[in-house]
């Protein structure tokens, strides 16, 4: 094996440990900052690269920057509603504020399922790909299967004991991605010091068509909004710092991998296999490269796909004031998710779930632009208000990566 290959395997052996100490585990901190960086380093870390390559070819930097600050913009009107919205929702609140709540749950829910079915596509992409398969038909028929069972454990006996493996399954995940970036940072001084780093750009998309493409790629950053809904764990002070220090951990891990891996840039994005382009992408690092992002996309996959579809039950269930179980709202996301994984594609599986969570985001900022105008922070809410502009342009304008 390469040296890359050897710091990759010992960086994330001593990480994954570090993450699964006790006295980590059980910060409470830490935990309520894990929850959304999970989920924001999650899936989109996997597919960014090779998107980002075949969109924006050298200026992937650039276009991973912009995502992040849309995600921040969107954080922030969140965090605004915890602090602001959540105390009022617990009393009489206007009507205003009631119809754009239960509208964000719905919206949320349905995002959720289109996230589903994202994810576990993604795991079973990966998946088959220690096999050297990648015919979306065969993805699509491991990923029903897996879907099916995540729901029907859901609506036989709850998500909790997958909950338990999800858990460690995002120690397992951001130890391994903490490997794999010191390994490209050996691999890349090592290219410097013969004299062959070069940044390379593939034919990609310019002027609009290339802004259409990077409108539909907010859910390579999405996952922050978890926070929001951690109220029973943790208190609004909690939930808002941890979130601040959750989106800036994770636009410095994305800003350093995809500088990291632009001299790795070498074609776009394939006709058959893109969502695990990674693997070939980053196989001159090292052996040791696609057995470790193989294992981080199982255990970020599965993680994020069981918090989904958990969350998105107990939204249905919320949101349609208890008329339905969780379990019954478990239920429906998976049999949902299993239409989408039929009726789409990867690239579209992306832009549609872009959309969805855009339309959250937009109706969240729409929250904060009205309480920051009664509260008498013109400025602030003039920002939130183009939160909304934002959101409405990627619900408008957004196309997938390969139309």
């Amino acid at each position: 094996m390469t040296l890359a290959s050897w710091v990759l395997v010992a960086v994330a052996v001593v990480l994954v440990g570090v993450m699964f100490r006790p006295r980590l585990v059980r910060s409470e901190l830490w935990q309520a900052t894990v929850t959304p960086l999970a989920s924001i380093i999650g899936s989109g870390f996997l597919v960014a690269g090779p998107i980002l390559a075949s969109t924006a070819g050298r200026l992937a930097w650039l276009a991973m920057l912009a995502l992040c600050a849309v995600a921040w913009l969107f954080g922030s009107a969140i965090r605004h509603n915890i602090r602001f919205i959540e105390p009022q929702l617990h009393d009489d609140p206007p009507v205003v504020i009631r119809v754009i709540e239960r509208l964000s749950e719905l919206t949320l829910a349905f995002a959720y399922f289109v996230s589903v079915a994202y994810y576990l596509n993604l795991f079973a992409a990966f998946g088959l790909r220690v096999v050297d398969v990648v015919d979306p038909f065969w993805i699509k028929v491991v990923a029903t299967f897996v879907i099916a069972g995540v729901g029907t454990v859901g609506a036989l006996w709850g998500l909790d004991g997958l909950e338990r493996v999800a858990v460690s399954a995002v120690g397992l995940k951001l130890g391994l991605i903490g490997g794999l970036l010191v390994a490209l940072v050996v691999a890349t001084v090592a290219l410097l010091t013969r004299g062959q780093f070069t940044w390379v750009a593939p034919d990609h998309p310019h002027g609009w068509h290339e802004l259409s493409i990077l409108l539909g790629l907010v859910i390579l950053v999405q996952g922050f909004e978890t926070s929001r809904y951690l109220g029973d764990a943790y208190d609004a002070d909690t939930r808002i710092k941890t979130m601040r220090w959750a989106q800036i951990l994770a636009t410095g891990i994305y800003l350093a991998f995809i500088l990291l891996i632009t001299s790795y840039f070498t074609r776009t994005l394939p006709d058959a296999g893109g969502e695990t382009a990674i693997i070939d992408m980053l196989r001159p690092v090292g052996l040791a490269v696609a057995p470790v992002i193989i294992l981080t996309a199982l255990a970020s996959q599965l993680s994020a796909a069981v918090a989904d579809t958990n969350g998105a039950g107990g939204l249905l269930a919320e949101a349609l004031g208890g008329r339905i179980k969780v379990r019954i709202g478990n239920l429906i996301t998976a049999m949902a998710a299993i239409a989408i994984i039929w009726l789409v594609d990867i690239y579209q599986l992306i832009t549609y779930a872009s959309k969805m969570f855009v339309a959250y985001y937009g109706l969240q900022s729409a929250q904060a632009a009205m309480s920051a105008w009664k509260r008498g922070q013109r400025a602030l809410a003039a920002v939130y208000g183009l939160g909304v502009v934002i959101a409405l342009a990627v619900i408008l304008f957004a196309v997938p990566a390969k139309a």
